[in-house]
């Protein structure tokens, strides 16, 4: 399996393998800010997180998905990332399907889970490219994205139909490895104040 199964630590975070016994903390966390009422993503509510969590197990066992639970300091989960859309002879990932709780939006704890999954995929994965994506419209996305330096690729039209039935026109960015450099130190660096 590439990739495989890991623990990702850091001072702000930890990303481990999600597991069906992080349901509780996380309904908790989806209801913090009803991130689930807002149409242009696709959160889900607090009582569909075990289902959440049971799908993206399945994407796993598949091969398409490495997800994550999010944790604060403390152990608890507060939100879901994941590598996905893994594309494993070309070396590249999409970092996404992310939401935190809203307490912890805007944190370090953010800029340190974005390093940490770059730094693993283009340090230990040896990826050529990661990957971005995101409703047009959700411009706090959009902004969190190209704070970390990803550059916009282009946007998909009409790329896929929303559990409302409206059209998703999805912003796709992306690190190239030759720009990691550059954008882990930029990253070290909002991290550093962040955490003054």
């Amino acid at each position: 399996m590439w990739p495989s199964p890991v623990t990702l630590n850091g001072q702000h975070a930890v990303l481990e393998m999600l597991r069906t016994d992080h349901a509780r903390d996380l309904a908790e966390a989806v209801a913090d800010g009803d991130l689930h009422t807002l149409w242009y993503t696709t959160v889900p509510a607090p009582q569909q997180v075990s289902e959440e969590i049971e799908r993206r197990l399945g994407l796993m066992a598949a091969g398409s998905m490495l997800p994550f639970a999010v944790l604060d300091p403390g152990g608890r989960a507060v939100g879901m990332t994941t590598y996905m859309n893994i594309d494993a002879e070309a070396h590249r990932v999409e970092i996404g399907s992310t939401w935190y709780r809203k307490a912890v939006q805007r944190t370090p704890l953010n800029t340190e889970c974005k390093l940490m999954l770059l730094t693993h995929a283009f340090e230990v994965l040896d990826c050529i490219a990661v990957e971005f994506r995101t409703h047009e419209m959700n411009l706090q996305s959009r902004r969190a994205i190209e704070r970390l330096g990803a550059k916009l690729d282009g946007v998909l039209r009409n790329h896929m139909v929303l559990a409302n039935g409206t059209l998703r026109d999805t912003a796709v960015y992306s690190v190239i490895a030759g720009e990691w450099p550059a954008v882990k130190a930029n990253l070290a660096f909002r991290l550093g104040r962040a955490s003054c």
